[in-house]
């Protein structure tokens, strides 16, 4: 069994900035994948970042030029750099990684006052 352990999340201002991370722990094969996902209140949980085995990245339009994903191969680790943060970026965060199967944290909060 593999998990995923988010932390980094917590209560700043807007334009402040926050790292998350993820670490990764079990039985865990060849990574796939390594991604941020988010869900706001009332809302569905979207994609915010990923980065590929290989080491490619692709963001949401939302957070280009404000978040950076980054990865640890080490420690098999994930961060999100979160700079210039808006009220709307408000959320829990979620990391997930996808190996033989998808595996989810179990999340950790940002929120973003005005």
């Amino acid at each position: 069994q593999v998990q995923l352990v988010e932390s980094g999340g917590g209560l700043v201002q807007a334009g402040g900035s926050l790292r998350l991370s993820c670490a990764a722990s079990g039985n865990i094969f060849s990574i796939n994948v390594m991604e941020w996902y988010r869900q706001a209140p009332g809302k569905q949980r979207e994609f915010v970042a990923n980065i590929i085995s290989g080491g490619s990245t692709n963001y949401a339009d939302s957070v280009k030029g404000r978040f950076t994903i980054s990865r640890d191969n080490a420690k098999i680790a994930m961060y999100l750099q979160m700079n210039s943060l808006k009220p709307e970026d408000t959320a829990v965060y979620y990391c997930s990684l996808t190996s033989r199967q998808t595996y989810w944290g179990q999340g950790t909060q940002v929120t973003v006052s005005s």
